[in-house]
């Protein structure tokens, strides 16, 4: 596969204001629009891991086993799987204030029908509505930075929008604990709905059509791949333990294949249409520009490491340490704090400096933070013990997500942000459903193997936690030796890979 993209549309300077919908984007209230777009995201990233630590309120509630309930989170899953693909074409094919406008609604209705659910079909409807738009926005708000925020600034400003990325999954456990130590579980929903109605007003007062929608048609059996390929991947990853314990293993193995297959072919007629000048639901030529494809690697190894370790570690402090719901949640927090205040600050630095003094250290930072609990972690740790390693870990995620997505969107020309934001989303979508049931896999196999030698239930999870945390210490690092080989992008716009006859890495061509 070459490395070498030609271009026939004019190199995206950012000397030059961008026309769209007869506004230019100088014209624009820039901070108004990202600031919204940011708002929103970090809501609906927040909506999709509030709901875990509620699960026993729901079951008890409604009158569900484990299994439904966590349909909840899995269903939610695999709309974002299935809808997150088809956004490149939205966002190419669509005006902005459409994209927008038709991502909230859908997102509001979703969430007035789970604060008034009064059973399990219409809380997990809901569900599935909220994760349609959801998956809307997330493409939406990193499309906006890169058309609206000139090069020299983008780190700065990514490194806020990394917030929702990085902090929401943090902070959910710990707002969701607060919520139902004095409330009802459907509150977790009623707080959101006035929150996302005035980021909806916001959003129709500032957002503008600064993007020119694109006469394309849609593949449709591309879009039927893409569900199939998606959904069927996460189904049977989502049910990997259930796999491992003999308690389900035909159905998720089976649509793990087909998932599979599905995917393989998906991939075949994507690069068949765009050899044929066709229209492809999803550009995969960015996978040709090697620092979008080093920078998605390592995001990808972050992501997992992430969600995999927000799952274990609250039931590791639940069964090893005998924590309460809500003060879990807050040792959690200050791990999320920390990536708050840090990530502007990381921004800032990977804008003077480029992505190697950041993301090295950033993922050495959190191999290290495995590798210390992995060794130190025990039934006898102490919370300060906990919340150390965790900040330790969270300071070296922020220092990685922001550099990384800034540098992996930044290296592809502006008639592929779409397409790499959708492919961005996507997998890391796979990567946090990939995390999460390996992580739990491995913590439910090493707390057999402790049990089955007479281990007691909290030592046996002690050790069980040493499985997960030791293969996020191996990814980690050989992350890390990925991320030196990632260029520093050019700041001069002529060294843009959208320029003709440039190599899509800076270089010649």
């Amino acid at each position: 596969m070459t490395d070498v993209i030609d271009r026939d549309s004019a190199p995206p300077t950012d000397g030059i204001p961008a026309v769209a919908g007869g506004v230019p984007t100088q014209d624009l209230k820039v901070t108004p629009i990202i600031a919204t777009l940011v708002i929103t995201a970090f809501v609906m990233i927040l909506n999709e891991t509030v709901l875990s630590v509620a699960f026993p309120a729901l079951m008890q509630d409604l009158d569900i086993s484990e299994v439904t309930v966590q349909w909840l989170s899995t269903g939610f899953m695999l709309t974002l799987a299935i809808v997150i693909p088809t956004t490149g074409f939205l966002l190419n094919r669509l005006s902005t204030r459409t994209v927008f406008i038709t991502a909230m609604l859908f997102f509001l209705v979703g969430t007035a029908l789970a604060a008034f659910a009064p059973g399990f079909g219409v809380l997990m409807l809901a569900r599935v509505i909220q994760a349609v738009g959801t998956a809307m926005i997330l493409p939406l708000q990193m499309t906006a930075i890169l058309a609206l925020v000139p090069f020299q600034h983008r780190g700065t400003v990514m490194g806020l929008s990394s917030v929702v990325i990085s902090v929401a999954p943090a902070l959910g456990p710990t707002l969701s604990g607060t919520i139902l130590q004095n409330l009802a579980w459907n509150y977790l929903f009623i707080v959101m709905l006035p929150i996302i109605a005035l980021a909806f007003i916001a959003g129709l007062v500032f957002i503008k059509n600064y993007s020119r929608p694109r006469m394309m048609r849609l593949d449709v059996l591309s879009v039927v791949l893409a569900a199939i390929g998606f959904g069927g991947f996460v189904y049977g990853v989502a049910n990997l333990p259930t796999v491992l314990d003999g308690t389900d293993v035909t159905a998720p193995i089976a649509l793990f294949v087909i998932g599979v297959l599905a995917l393989i072919v998906f991939v075949h007629r994507q690069t068949r249409l765009e050899r044929q000048a066709g229209a492809p639901l999803l550009d995969l030529r960015a996978f040709t520009v090697p620092t979008f494809r080093k920078s998605l690697i390592v995001v990808l190894v972050a992501m997992f490491s992430m969600l995999g370790t927000v799952v274990v570690l609250p039931l590791y402090m639940t069964v090893s340490l005998q924590l309460e719901v809500l003060t879990v949640g807050l040792v959690l927090l200050p791990g999320g704090l920390a990536q708050a205040v840090l990530a502007p600050v990381i921004g800032n630095l990977f804008d003077r400096f480029g992505p190697g003094p950041l993301v090295v250290p950033g993922m050495a930072l959190m191999a290290l933070g495995f590798w210390l609990q992995f060794i130190l972690l025990d039934q006898n740790a102490t919370v300060g013990m906990v919340i150390t390693f965790n900040v330790l870990f969270s300071i070296g995620m922020a220092a990685v997500m922001t550099p990384l997505m800034a540098s992996a969107l930044g290296s592809l020309p502006r008639d592929l942000h779409a397409d790499g934001s959708a492919i961005l989303n996507t997998l890391q979508q796979l990567a946090a459903a990939i995390g999460t049931a390996l992580f739990i896999a491995l913590l439910s196999l090493g707390t057999a193997a402790a049990a089955s030698t007479g281990a007691a239930p909290a030592a046996a999870m002690a050790a069980g936690l040493d499985w997960p945390f030791a293969v996020g210490g191996v990814l980690t690092v050989l992350a890390a030796l990925l991320a030196l080989t990632i260029r520093r992008l050019p700041r001069e716009p002529a060294g843009r890979p959208d320029v003709i006859g440039h190599r899509a890495d800076g270089g010649p061509a």
